[in-house]
């Protein structure tokens, strides 16, 4: 679907952040994955997420930095732009997860909380494997394949919600009750949310390989 997009050799630098940028997310999805599916040093956890994040927010400063210094773009100025922010809002959404969880101190993770990590784990991995793929017209199914992937898993984390919240309240009588409810309902729309952050990057992927075909 996508020719090898290089009309400069300077233009490989918005490729090479984007794998950048791809692999941060993962490692930020596999922390928050072992975070909580081994709830030990949760401390410790959630400040290196913030390490993480952090460094996704210098990928997607470079990415502007370079296209304000670049005439020629190997893809639309605008993709450039969305699929930065894009992989930026899915870390700092991670982040956020673990952020809460620090300061709600959340004595145990649900059952629900710890599919919704695997969810994004599985997410993240995809938009790694899709990233990539962008110079290359021979894997564009492979890309598509990855995508679809992506939109299935945040359709599955639609679900996850749903379940979630059904029950959350039943059964609430007591104010300390009533406050780890609403705790737990915080947590889990921000994991729903942080699907729907992966959701759109695979929007923007598409969206790239389409216009580039």
């Amino acid at each position: 679907m996508l020719a090898r997009l290089r009309l400069i050799p300077q233009d490989d630098r918005f490729f090479d952040l984007f794998n950048r940028g791809a692999e941060n997310t993962l490692e930020g999805a596999r922390l928050l994955h072992d975070l909580l599916n081994n709830y030990v040093d949760v401390d410790r956890k959630a400040r290196h997420l913030k390490d993480i994040e952090h460094t996704g927010d210098e990928i997607t400063h470079e990415v502007f930095g370079a296209l304000h210094r670049t005439f020629v773009t190997p893809i639309d100025r605008e993709d450039i732009s969305n699929l930065a922010s894009s992989l930026d809002d899915v870390i700092d959404w991670i982040e956020e997860v673990g952020r809460r969880i620090r300061l709600y101190r959340i004595d145990k993770p649900t059952a629900i909380a710890c599919q919704f990590s695997k969810v994004i784990l599985e997410q993240a991995e995809q938009i790694a494997r899709a990233v990539p793929l962008l110079e290359q017209r021979s894997q564009s199914d492979v890309l598509q394949r990855a995508t679809q992937e992506i939109h299935r898993l945040e359709n599955e984390g639609d679900d996850l919600l749903a379940d979630a919240i059904a029950t959350l309240y039943d059964g609430v009588t007591e104010v300390p009750q009533l406050i780890y409810a609403m705790r737990w309902n915080d947590l889990y729309q921000l994991l729903e949310d942080t699907t729907d952050k992966a959701e759109t990057v695979a929007t923007v992927l598409n969206n790239i390989a389409l216009k580039n075909a």
